[in-house]
């Protein structure tokens, strides 16, 4: 057990930010990035002391743990209709100035209000590759894709951020 407890708590402090932001982005909501990270990590535990420790040596942490988050979006957090989005935080940081905060705070409740508005395919493609830097083929893994769907995906996602052919590709 105490090998699990040392992985573990070396996936926590690798992995928690990266997953925060990849909850963010998926659900545009604060509390409910915070719920995506912190399920992730409670499902990964679950399985990791169930697993042989070979299988816990040769594990891909980052796609794996990727894919659990994406799951989770997907499960707890799929409505029907608009999706809401948190569009500015009450958290305080101490190291900027006010202006630079707000300004920081407002790019970045803007993406994730862009980002929340995309159908769910280009949504999850676009932030895995565009926010969370995965390579196409580590998205492909996280969403059980052919790699040229993931392209697709982004491509497309791209596209309707930058307001190009909405229409064709709404969902």
């Amino acid at each position: 057990m105490d090998g699990v407890e040392h992985v573990f708590e070396r996936m926590v402090h690798d992995h928690q930010d990266r997953l925060y932001a990849l909850g963010y982005a998926l659900t545009g909501n604060r509390h409910d990035a915070e719920e995506v990270a912190q399920d992730t990590l409670l499902r990964a535990y679950r399985a990791l002391v169930r697993y042989p420790p070979e299988r816990v040596r040769e594990l891909k942490q980052r796609a794996w743990l990727h894919r659990i988050a994406v799951n989770v979006a997907r499960n707890r957090y799929r409505r029907p209709g608009p999706r809401m989005v948190e569009l500015n935080g009450s958290e305080q940081d101490a190291a900027p100035g006010p202006e630079t905060r707000a300004l920081q705070r407002i790019e970045l409740d803007g993406v994730a209000a862009a980002l929340a508005c995309l159908p769910e395919r280009y949504r999850e493609a676009v932030v895995l590759r565009c926010v969370q830097d995965l390579s196409y083929a580590e998205a492909a893994e996280v969403l059980g894709q052919p790699v040229g769907t993931v392209k697709s995906n982004v491509h497309r996602g791209l596209r309707i951020l930058r307001g190009e052919n909405n229409e064709r590709f709404d969902s």
